[in-house]
């Protein structure tokens, strides 16, 4: 602790006691310049004036009963928010500096200098307020932050803007808000070393994913140039999600999501234009190509880990690339205050009904649906016609924005990732928010009804005119341990995460048709067989779709192994069980260049489909792409808990054909604790179960199929809906016979169908019969699981 009659104090000497002197920002940086320097963490140098230099610069230039004054006639509503916050900062910026603390400014600043080798060295001004980041509230982004500040009047002149940034409109009524004093609150100035990110990138990243909380991955997002622009919302950046308990492990990569923004934009140094900084267009290369490689993914994720691991808790951190010497340095870090503070005892899902045309669609904010009719704000001198309940579109917001965005029920802006401005307010707001559209502020209108909807996943949606929205409430609790496993059915990766507070027991059906049509959206013999394709139209979307990979089939590769991983990361080290590919004919030619490839069936229900397609010449190379997906999900990025289903087995000799294919490509049942097992779906996979279970580690039990198959009722027939019935004693009876004869193999047996999701009470029938498990969707999970503890004690 430094003596608190100085003016200043260099970041080594603090930490994060200091936070009444210097705020939590500089505290902050202090503490990890101090005692995370040999654990890997760099932070560029500087030095921070402290509280009382504040006051007595207030002081100094008898401003405490101005400010009063203007503040109680703002009380008064003499005097608008806009007026008061001018009023104020013009006098702060006014000001003159005390001798004493100017001198040890300049005296600090030349220093800064000396250590460095560099005459008035280019630097970053961030204010850093006393109150800053508490508990429950994030001052982040309320004062003015000067970058790329070099010589000591332009230095002065920025300390004195910092200082009257405390009375930014949005400062002013965030504390209200919050109700802070506006005199109690004083403010810190960081002056520090810039990092040449202008000439390499920089960004935000959190130590939890900041939408659904789950505390075991880092999400970072990137951007060409100086951090800003990603603070600001005003570029659509790269977004990286990483494993945090994997990052330990020699020879994993466990990077599992990577999306390429359109950084269409960069702020860089001002040279000769006398601005500090400016915005210039990014080049088509830089807009093609990932801010980060993924060595500086896991670097950055572990400093990430590290700075958690030292504080104790989930942290904010902001970073930048030098690009002149390709040092990764962390420039803020903050606590975490949103996710941090849920409680895991209720979870609140969202659902509507009747929506209308699906209108634009970006990232997903928030796991709430809101409707209202647009607010169109393009500009912040605009903000005054805004209507409360109505939602907010705009291009960007900035924090001058926050009055009318707490007024509003849902936020849609053009630009902006998940660490953005928008994001981050809308998210302490409680509001959903879709940000990254592109371009929202031109399909929607001033007035028209829409709906917003950021319960689907990573991709929210607008749809047009006002669904009905039903909220539902799950009640956690504590849950009894039970015999009978009770696990999940899932296949949105960008919505796996958001019941990672479900006691599940693992994941007992991972759909990897649905990765495929919505992250990959490509036939994969359009990739292998790409010259062949006959449409330019197709080979233009395929081109677009893969720009930045060598190889395309690398793209289907990765993007498959990493959208299952976040299905499997949530419940790991329990088994995720991935089903292959169970596209009918008629849905693998809906895929992109997919029409070719696909034969016309009258049935493609009980055509060419799961099993047969595998070792055929017909897809052969395409299910080949699958394997190598998968053992790159297990053997590279350390997902050791995924298991392998295969649908629509008809014959134990097809189970053969397909065990040697997948073998070729590097699954080998029983290799590193591979498991296979085999949908129970068809009547022959209980008829012959034994042979079944010489092949396979086990079944799941797809009461759908089986139900069609055994009843002869096509299961989307709206005609013979009434006599499809888990329930028919014929279905029941299949069921029964099989789960005897597995556990009479030693084969593991559990149900993924939908009877328990939609009928409970079908669980307990399941329990009475021996089943080792049931999956089931997430929104019936806890009343299956009452049912099966019920039936299991009696």
């Amino acid at each position: 602790m430094y003596d608190t009659t100085k003016n200043l104090v260099w970041f080594e000497e603090l930490g994060r006691e200091d936070v009444p002197q210097v705020g939590g920002k500089n505290a902050s940086l202090g503490e990890m310049v101090r005692l995370l320097g040999d654990k890997g963490i760099a932070v560029p140098p500087g030095f921070a004036t402290t509280s009382d230099a504040y006051r007595r610069y207030i002081g100094h230039n008898n401003l405490q009963a101005f400010i009063a004054d203007s503040l109680d006639d703002l009380a008064r509503e003499r005097i608008t928010l806009q007026e008061a916050g001018k009023l104020i900062r013009a006098e702060i910026r006014a000001g003159r500096w005390p001798e004493e603390i100017e001198a040890d400014i300049l005296s600090a600043y030349r220093g800064l200098g000396d250590r460095v080798g560099i005459s008035n060295p280019a630097v970053a001004v961030r204010s850093s307020a006393t109150a800053e980041d508490l508990p429950d509230a994030s001052f982040a982004g309320q004062q003015e932050t000067f970058l790329n500040v070099r010589g000591e009047e332009e230095l002065l002149r920025a300390c004195r803007y910092c200082f009257a940034s405390l009375f930014t409109d949005r400062a002013i009524s965030y504390r209200t808000i919050k109700g802070f004093d506006h005199l109690a609150v004083a403010l810190s100035i960081g002056v520090q070393l810039m990092v040449r990110a202008d000439k390499g990138g920089s960004g935000v990243m959190f130590s939890l994913d900041t939408e659904s909380g789950f505390d075991k991955v880092v999400l970072i997002n990137a951007a060409w140039g100086l951090g800003e622009n990603v603070v600001q919302g005003a570029v659509d950046p790269d977004e990286y999600q990483v494993y945090k308990p994997f990052l330990g492990r020699p020879g994993i990569t466990p990077i599992m999501h990577k999306a390429l923004g359109a950084k269409e934009i960069k702020m860089i140094y001002g040279g000769a234009t006398g601005a500090k900084t400016r915005n210039v267009a990014c080049s088509r290369k830089e807009q093609a190509q990932f801010v980060l490689s993924d060595e500086e993914i896991l670097e950055l994720s572990r400093m990430a880990c590290t700075i958690e691991d030292h504080y104790g808790q989930p942290m904010d951190m902001e970073w930048a690339r030098d690009g002149e010497t390709g040092k990764l340095y962390i420039v803020q870090a903050r606590p975490e205050t949103v996710q941090s503070r849920v409680g895991g005892e209720v979870l609140r899902s969202y659902s509507m009904k009747n929506a209308g045309e699906k209108l634009l669609e970006g990232l997903s904010v928030g796991l709430s649906v809101a409707a209202g009719e647009v607010c169109l704000i393009e500009s912040a001198a605009d903000i005054g016609r805004f209507v409360d309940g109505a939602i907010l579109v705009t291009s960007i917001t900035d924090p001058d924005w926050v009055p009318i965005m707490k007024r509003a029920s849902a936020i849609i802006t053009d630009h902006g990732g998940r660490t953005s401005h928008a994001a981050i307010v809308s998210r302490e707001l409680g509001l959903p928010a879709i940000v990254g559209t592109g371009e929202a502020t031109h399909v929607l209108h001033d007035g028209q009804m829409v709906t917003v909807n950021c319960a689907e996943g990573d991709r929210g949606m607008v749809y047009a005119g006002k669904a009905e929205i039903e909220v539902q409430e799950t009640q956690l609790g504590e849950m009894a341990e039970t015999r009978t496993k009770v696990m999940l059915n899932l296949a949105n990766p960008g919505a796996a995460m958001r019941w990672w507070r479900l006691p599940a027991d693992g994941v007992g059906l991972a759909r990897m048709e649905f990765v495929i049509s919505n992250e990959i959206k490509v036939h994969p013999l359009a990739l292998t067989r790409y010259d062949q394709l006959k449409s330019d139209e197709d080979k233009a979307a395929i081109d677009a779709l893969t720009l930045g990979y060598e190889d395309r089939k690398d793209f289907f590769v990765e993007r498959l192994a990493m959208g299952l991983s976040c299905i499997a990361a949530p419940w790991y080290p329990h088994p995720c069980i991935v089903r292959m590919s169970d596209f009918k004919t008629n849905e693998y030619a809906a895929l992109l260049g997919g029409a070719q490839f696909e034969p016309g069936e009258e049935n493609p229900m009980i055509g060419f489909r799961g099993a047969s397609r595998y070792y055929s010449e017909d897809y052969k190379d395409g299910f080949a792409l699958e394997c190598l997906a998968l053992k790159r999900l297990r053997e590279e990025m350390g997902f050791d808990n995924v298991l392998v289903m295969i649908p629509f087995c008809r014959s134990p000799e097809e189970a053969d054909k397909v065990l040697a294919v997948m073998a070729e490509h590097g699954l080998v049942r029983g290799e590193n604790g591979l498991e296979v097992y085999v949908m129970c779906e068809i009547p022959s996979n209980v008829i012959v179960a034994e042979e079944f279970a010489k092949r396979f580690d086990g079944f799941s039990i797809g009461s759908n199929d089986l139900t069609q198959l055994t009843l002869g009722i096509d299961r989307d027939s709206a005609g013979l809906a009434y006599l499809f019935r888990e329930r028919d004693p014929a279905v029941l009876w299949m069921i029964e016979t099989v789960i005897a004869k597995a556990n009479a193999a030693g084969a593991k047996i559990g149900l993924c169908g939908q009877a328990p999701s939609n009928d409970p009470g079908f669980a307990r029938l399941l329990v009475a019969a021996g089943i080792g498990s049931i999956s089931v969707t997430p929104d019936s999970f806890v009343a299956v699981k009452a049912n099966v503890t019920e039936a299991e004690a009696g």
